[in-house]
C-alpha cells in the first residue's frame, strides 16, 4: 500500500471529472471493496508468447471486453516445454497439471470435440455474402445462415451464403487435425483451410483443401497435419442455388486436434460414454439396456427416465404390412405388426388397431433361375444349368439375378435402417417383402435411411462377349414406383429421382436400366419414404443362377463344342464370329446375327473395335453438279464456349463453360474437371488410369464460379455433366435419328455455303429428359473470323437449350469453309514488257474456301512488244499503198487503151460500107499510129464501158445511139450521129 500515500485519485462525478486527494486509509478501503467484486469467474488465465529465454508470463484475460480493473497481477508462468499427460490438465490457478474427475477425459496433447449439443467454447460462426450480384448488396440475408448444432453433429447452412466455422489453436510442436463429415451434395462447396496468426493461408494440397463427396448416410475422415504455432481452422460451406432444388447440408463431428502442449480443461463425457477412475484418456460406451448423461462417471439401467412425455395413439404409420414364410402346405399370409419398439396407444380414442390377417394364399411361383424341390423353399438351379435342364451344345447359362416374387428376402440381398442423428431404427427392417413386390418399411423418423443392399461380388460376361473394348460387364434393370405424400426420393448409385418438395407426388411404376461399364463389387440402394420395387434383374453376376441359354461362338474345329470369345467388334453367327462390316458398331452381344451391327451416320465412320462411331472431320456435299469438301481439323480438337454470366436467385454469379469435341476419334475426347468435390480420389485415377473428378465425353458442360464472386481462392468449376456422348451424323439436312436443327435460332445471312449440322446424343437420362439429352452443332463458313473460329449459343437461349434438352451451339469459323478447288480463282493476263508476257492468279472474292488446291504459280510467255508492230504495220501499209496505187494505175491505162479501140468500133459501124476485118480492130490502114489518134478522140459524153456494151447490145431494137464527136486533124467537120 506504499505506492498509494502519496497518489491521487480521479473519478466521474455527476459527470464531470474531479480530481482529489485520498489518504492512505481510504483508497486501502476502496481498493479492497473493488477487488471484492472481481470474481474468478469473470477471467481465465491465458499465457504469452516464449520470450527468447523459453520463458512466459500468466496473465489474465476478462471475460467481457473493457473490465480491466482488479484482475490478478501477471505472475511467471510454467516453461515453455512443459506439459501435461493424457487424462490430466493444466491448473493455471496453480499452473500444475491435475487428474481429470471421474465423467471427464482429455487427451494431454490433443483436444476432441465431440459433443455438439452447443458450438463449443473457442469455436465461432462467421457468414458472409461476398458477391453483391446484379442486384447490391445482399448481406443482410445471410444473418441467420450459421452452424447449427444437432447434438451429436454440427450442420452446415442450406443457402447461398458463405458460412465459416472457425476455430484457433496454438500448438507447441506439430501435430494434426482430423474430423469426420458428410457431404453428400455437390451443390455445397466445402472447404477447409488453415491460416497462420498473420491471416496467411498456409500451403495445401487441393486434396487437403477441398473434401470429397460422401454417399449418403456415409461419414468420412479428414486429416491435416499443422505446423507448430498459432493454426486458425476454417471450414467453410457456400452453396450454389440453380433452379429450385434444396442442397443437402455438410454434417460435421469428431474434431480431433493433436499437438497442444496440454489441455486447460477436461472434456465431459458425451450421453451415451461414462469414465469410471479419474484421470481417464478417453470415455467408454455404456453396455447394452444401459443410457448416461453428460460427464457420467457410470452408466445407469435403463429403466426410467429424466422425463415421461405423453403417449400418442396409434396411427397407420405405426404398424406394418408382411408377408410370412410359405409353410409346407406351399400356403403364405398378409399379416400386420407394430413398429417396435410400440410407443403408441391402442386403447385411446382416434386409435388404429391392426387390421385382421388375410386369407391363406398360395405362394408365388419361385423367381426364374430356382425351382421348388417338393419343398417350401426355392433352391438356386446347379452350376451349368436353368430352370428347364442342361444347356444344348453351342450355348451356355445366361447367368445373373432375376427377382419378380417376393415372398421372402434372397439370400444375396438385406435390409436396414439408418440415420444419422440418432440410432432409433438401427434394429429396424427397412424393407419388407409383399408378394408381387417389396416396398419401404415405416421407419422410425422422417429422416431415416431405409436401405436395400443387393450384393453382387462381381461380373462375368458371356464366354463369346470378353475380350472387347467397352464391353458392357452388366447390367441391372428395375421395375418400382413410389407415392408421396411430401418430398421424397429414391436413389440407386448416382441415378436419382426427385418429386417436388411439400406437393403430394406420385412417380408412376416405371422401369429403369443402368449399364455396368465398370466391374463394380457392389450395388447399393437407398430409399427414403414410400417406394415399391417389383422386380430386379442382374445379368452376368458372378454367382448368379440361369433361367436361359444364351447363344455362344464355338470353336473353328467341326468337332469342336467349347464356347470361345469372339474379337473385339464380332458378333456371333451360326456359331461363328464374324467381323462387323466397316463403318458399323456393335451393338450388344445379346443380338445375334448382322442385326447386332448398325450402320453409322451420316459422315461418320467407326473405330477399329467397332465400338463406336466418330466424325474423321471430313464432310463432302454434292448439289446442281456443285461439290463441296470439307476438312474441319483445323479447328481443333477440342472447342471451349462460356457463357453468361447467370445469377442463382440470391445474385450469385456463375458461368456455363462448354467443351465440344467435333471430331471425337481415339483421344480427341473433351473433359470437363471439377476442382471442388472428390478431389482426393488420387488412389482411384492410379488405379483406373482415368482422370479424377472429370467427365470424358463428346460435350460437356461444367459450372464455373469466378474466385471474386465468394471469396475463393480460386474459380470453382463443378457441377460437371455429359451432354452428349453418341456421335449420331453429321449433315446438311436439319433432321437426323428425331434429333431437329433450328435455323431460325441462327439466322444467315447468305446461303452460298449450306451450314453443316452435327448431331450427337447422351444415352443418360434425366428426370426432364426421358429420352437424354441431345446436342446439334452447327458449323457455318464465316470467312472474316479465325480459323478456330467462335463458338456461340442462341441469343433467345443463353444457357445454350430452349427446353433442357436439345443444345444448340453456332461455331463460326473460316476453318468450316469447303476446300478450294479449281472453279475458285481466275487467271489476268499482264501487259507486254521487252518482250516478255505475265499471267496471274487469283482468287475470286468473296473468297469463301480454306486449304484444298493451291493457287497456280506466276507463268511468263514470250511476246511481241508494240513499238515492232506499229513499225511493221506501217511499212505493210505503204508498201500495200504503193502496190494498190500502181495496179490501179495500170488497170486504168489499160482502160484507156479498151475505150479507144471500142469507140473506134462504134465509128466504124455507123458507116455504111462494112465493117473492117475484126483483126484491124477498125483501124484503117495508113493511120496515125494509136497514140496520136487516141489524142485526137473527143468524146461527148462520159459512158462507162458497161453502158457501152449495153448500148452496142441493144442497137437492133430502135433504141437511141450515143453520139460520139471525133476530132481529126485532117477533117475537123465531120460528126456522126
Amino acid at each position: 500500500m506504499c505506492l498509494c500515500s502519496s497518489k491521487r485519485s480521479t473519478f466521474l462525478k455527476h459527470g464531470k471529472k474531479h480530481t482529489d486527494t485520498l489518504n492512505p486509509s481510504l483508497f486501502l478501503s476502496i481498493t479492497v471493496s473493488m477487488l471484492s467484486h472481481v470474481l474468478q469467474t469473470d477471467y481465465y488465465y491465458e499465457y504469452t508468447e516464449c520470450d527468447s529465454t523459453g520463458s512466459r508470463w500468466r496473465v489474465a484475460i476478462p471475460q467481457s471486453h473493457g473490465s480491466c480493473i482488479g484482475l490478478p497481477e501477471p505472475v511467471r508462468g510454467t516453461e515453455c516445454t512443459f506439459s501435461c499427460e493424457a487424462g490430466e490438465f493444466l491448473e493455471m490457478s496453480a499452473q500444475e497439471c491435475t487428474q481429470c474427475a471421474a465423467g471427464t477425459y482429455s487427451l494431454g496433447s490433443g483436444i476432441r470435440f465431440d459433443d455438439w449439443e452447443t458450438i463449443p467454447s473457442g469455436f465461432s460462426s462467421l457468414a458472409t455474402y461476398l458477391d453483391n450480384g446484379p442486384h447490391g448488396d445482399d448481406s443482410t440475408t445471410c444473418n441467420s445462415s450459421t452452424w447449427f448444432p444437432q447434438g451429436s453433429y454440427l450442420e452446415s447452412n442450406r443457402d447461398e451464403c458463405t458460412v465459416s466455422l472457425i476455430y484457433a489453436v496454438h500448438l507447441k510442436k506439430p501435430g494434426s487435425v482430423s474430423f469426420d463429415y458428410q457431404y453428400p451434395d455437390g451443390n455445397l462447396f466445402f472447404e477447409f483451410f488453415i491460416q497462420n496468426d498473420q491471416c496467411q493461408e498456409m500451403d495445401q494440397t487441393a486434396d487437403k483443401k477441398w473434401l470429397k463427396l460422401t454417399s449418403h448416410g456415409e461419414w468420412a475422415t479428414h486429416t491435416v497435419n499443422l505446423k507448430s504455432g498459432t493454426n486458425i481452422l476454417y471450414w467453410r460451406t457456400a452453396g450454389i442455388l440453380i433452379g429450385a432444388k434444396v442442397v443437402k447440408p455438410v454434417l460435421l463431428k469428431n474434431v480431433h486436434i493433436e499437438g497442444v502442449a496440454y489441455a486447460s480443461e477436461c472434456f465431459p463425457c458425451k450421453p451415451g460414454t461414462f469414465s469410471q477412475t479419474p484421470g481417464s484418456s478417453s470415455c467408454q460406451p455404456c453396455p447394452r439396456n444401459t443410457h448416461s448423461g453428460h460427464g457420467a462417471s457410470s452408466c445407469t439401467p435403463s429403466e426410467g427416465s429424466a422425463e415421461c412425455k405423453a403417449r400418442p395413439p396409434c396411427s397407420k404409420k405405426d404398424y406394418f404390412q408382411i408377408h410370412t414364410p410359405c409353410d409346407l402346405e406351399g400356403k403364405t399370409q398378409v399379416t400386420y405388426r407394430w413398429v417396435e419398439p410400440q410407443i403408441c396407444l391402442v386403447d385411446v380414442d382416434g386409435a388404429e388397431t391392426l387390421p385382421p390377417s388375410g386369407d391363406r394364399e398360395p405362394c408365388p411361383p419361385c423367381n426364374p433361375g430356382f425351382y421348388n424341390n417338393d419343398t417350401a423353399t426355392c433352391s438356386p438351379c446347379p452350376p451349368g444349368t436353368f430352370s428347364d435342364g442342361s444347356c444344348p451344345a453351342g450355348t451356355e447359362p445366361a447367368v445373373g439375378y432375376q427377382y419378380k416374387w417376393w415372398n421372402v428376402l434372397p439370400a444375396s440381398m438385406k435390409t436396414s435402417c439408418f440415420n444419422v442423428g440418432n440410432s432409433k431404427c438401427d434394429g429396424m427392417n427397412g424393407w419388407e417383402v409383399a408378394g408381387d413386390h417389396i416396398r419401404s418399411g415405416a421407419g422410425g423418423s422422417d429422416n431415416d435411411y431405409l436401405i436395400l443392399n443387393l450384393h453382387v461380388p462381381g461380373f462375368k460376361p458371356p464366354t463369346s462377349a470378353t475380350g472387347g473394348a467397352g464391353t458392357e460387364f452388366g447390367r441391372i434393370s428395375f421395375e418400382f414406383e413410389m407415392v408421396c405424400s411430401a418430398d421424397c426420393e429414391l436413389y440407386f448409385m448416382m441415378v436419382r429421382t426427385t418429386p417436388d418438395k411439400g406437393k403430394p407426388t406420385q412417380c408412376k411404376k416405371q422401369s429403369y436400366t443402368h449399364i455396368m461399364t465398370k466391374n463394380a463389387s457392389d450395388v447399393r440402394q437407398n430409399v427414403n419414404n414410400v417406394a415399391s420395387i417389383y422386380s430386379i434383374s442382374v445379368s452376368n453376376a458372378v454367382d448368379g443362377v440361369s433361367s436361359e441359354c444364351q447363344t455362344c461362338a464355338l470353336l473353328s474345329q467341326p468337332s469342336g463344342s467349347l464356347c470361345v470369345p469372339c474379337p473385339p467388334g464380332h458378333y456371333i453367327h451360326t456359331s461363328q464370329c464374324t467381323e462387323c462390316p466397316p463403318n458399323t458398331h456393335l451393338t450388344s452381344h445379346s443380338t445375334l446375327g448382322p442385326e447386332a451391327c448398325k450402320p453409322c451416320g451420316p459422315s461418320s465412320k467407326s473405330n477399329k473395335e467397332h465400338s463406336r462411331c466418330y466424325s474423321d472431320c471430313v464432310f463432302s456435299y454434292s448439289e446442281n453438279n456443285v461439290s463441296l469438301s470439307f476438312d474441319y481439323s483445323s479447328l481443333g480438337s477440342v472447342g471451349t464456349l462460356m457463357n453468361g454470366p447467370s445469377f442463382t436467385t440470391k445474385g450469385t454469379k456463375y458461368y456455363h463453360l462448354f467443351n465440344i469435341s467435333l471430331c471425337g476419334g481415339e483421344g480427341r475426347r473433351a473433359v470437363c474437371t471439377d476442382n471442388v468435390t472428390d478431389l482426393s480420389s488420387a488412389d482411384s485415377q492410379k488405379e483406373t488410369g482415368e482422370p479424377a473428378n472429370a467427365v470424358e465425353t463428346l460435350i460437356c458442360q461444367s459450372t464455373i464460379i469466378p474466385s471474386s464472386g465468394r471469396g475463393f481462392h480460386t474459380a470453382l468449376s463443378s457441377q460437371s455433366i455429359s451432354l452428349a456422348d453418341t456421335f449420331l451424323g453429321a449433315t446438311v439436312a436439319l433432321t437426323l435419328d428425331g434429333v431437329k436443327a433450328r435455323p431460325d435460332l441462327f439466322p444467315q445471312t447468305t446461303n452460298k455455303v449450306p451450314d453443316v449440322n452435327f448431331f450427337y446424343r447422351s444415352l443418360e437420362v434425366t428426370s426432364s429428359c426421358d429420352k437424354g439429352r441431345n446436342v446439334v452443332v452447327t458449323l457455318r463458313c464465316n470467312p472474316d473470323r479465325s480459323t478456330q473460329g467462335e463458338l456461340t449459343v442462341p441469343s433467345q437461349c443463353p444457357a445454350g437449350t430452349c427446353d433442357g434438352c436439345t443444345f444448340h451451339f453456332l461455331w463460326e469459323s473460316s476453318g468450316a469453309c469447303p476446300q478450294c478447288t479449281s472453279t475458285n480463282y481466275h487467271q489476268i493476263e499482264g501487259a507486254c514488257k521487252g518482250g516478255l508476257q505475265d499471267t496471274l492468279y487469283v482468287w475470286t472474292e468473296p473468297k469463301r474456301c480454306v486449304g484444298g488446291v493451291s493457287l497456280p504459280e506466276k507463268k511468263t510467255w514470250p511476246c511481241e512488244s508494240m513499238d515492232f508492230l506499229v513499225k511493221m504495220g506501217a511499212t505493210i501499209g505503204a508498201f500495200t499503198a504503193a502496190l494498190l496505187f500502181s495496179i490501179t494505175c495500170y488497170f486504168w491505162k489499160k482502160n484507156k487503151r479498151l475505150e479507144f479501140k471500142y469507140s473506134k468500133l462504134v465509128m466504124s459501124s455507123n458507116k455504111e460500107c462494112e465493117l473492117p476485118g475484126a483483126d484491124s480492130c477498125a483501124v484503117m490502114e495508113g493511120e496515125e499510129n494509136e497514140g496520136e489518134m487516141e489524142d485526137e478522140v473527143v468524146y461527148s459524153k462520159k459512158t462507162s464501158l458497161i453502158r457501152k456494151l449495153k448500148a452496142i447490145a441493144s442497137r437492133g431494137n430502135g433504141r437511141s445511139y450515143e453520139n460520139v464527136q471525133l476530132n481529126s486533124s485532117q477533117s475537123n467537120g465531120l460528126v456522126w450521129g
